[in-house]
């Protein structure tokens, strides 16, 4: 994302009026969460002084920081002293999608009594991205970045969840991957491999906006058009 980022957070380059984050945090208001822990690091101060303990949204904010960038695992890992209920929702703070989803996520999680819900999003090129692979309206596998010849599915995980806090111990028990880091799919897999874990899918269709804050290409579409703003927030 530079030279944005040279200059801003990411997740908080402004778009329309508002940061990234902003708009995410609104979304997630609208399924009644109202205690926010934020993982920070580069350029922290940004995050923090705008929204600070968040009483402008009528919410509560506590944030940590990533001091090492050892994955997003060990991001998740900071947050666990903090995290007082059973379950818990999780969102990439680089990914927008329409409120609608999270609110389909939530409604699928209290109405069935799911444990773990991830969402996906359909992509034809999944090699920036983790391949999906179903068995019914549930997890199979996950296979991060695959090779564009091995790809078969086009369902990529789109970075929304809901876990039971049962995934921490899985966390801890990883080690790190060919990056080193601590990768949250990894844990995930785990548990459905080893914990025979549920992990229910909700499935966005294809052409469902989600903008990716992480593609300078797709932030230079978004910055010129504002027709995509409807489709976030109407639900």
């Amino acid at each position: 994302m530079k030279p944005y980022t040279d200059t801003y957070q990411k997740t908080m380059i402004p778009i329309h009026g508002k940061p990234l984050l902003e708009y995410i945090i609104e979304g997630v208001k609208t399924i009644g969460i109202k205690d926010f822990v934020i993982v920070v690091s580069y350029r922290k101060e940004q995050i923090i002084d705008y929204f600070q303990y968040g009483s402008k949204w009528n919410i509560r904010m506590e944030y940590v920081e990533q001091k090492e960038l050892n994955g997003t695992g060990g991001a998740l890992l900071l947050c666990e002293d903090l995290i007082k209920e059973k379950h818990f929702f999780l969102t990439w703070g680089d990914i927008l999608v329409p409120y609608y989803v999270y609110q389909e996520a939530y409604a699928t999680f209290k109405n069935e009594n799911q444990n773990f819900i991830l969402v996906t999003n359909y992509q034809e090129n999944l090699q920036k991205g983790c391949e999906i692979h179903l068995e019914g309206d549930y997890l199979e596998k996950m296979i991060e970045k695959p090779p564009k010849e091995e790809q078969c599915s086009n369902l990529n995980n789109c970075g929304i969840f809901i876990f039971s806090k049962d995934v921490f111990e899985e966390v801890k028990q990883l080690t790190p991957s060919q990056r080193g880091e601590l990768e949250l799919p990894d844990a995930i897999s785990k548990g459905v491999r080893e914990k025979n874990w549920k992990v229910r899918i909700i499935k966005m269709k294809p052409g469902e906006f989600r903008g990716d804050f992480g593609d300078l290409r797709v932030y230079e579409l978004l910055k010129k058009d504002s027709e995509w703003l409807r489709k976030v927030v109407a639900y």
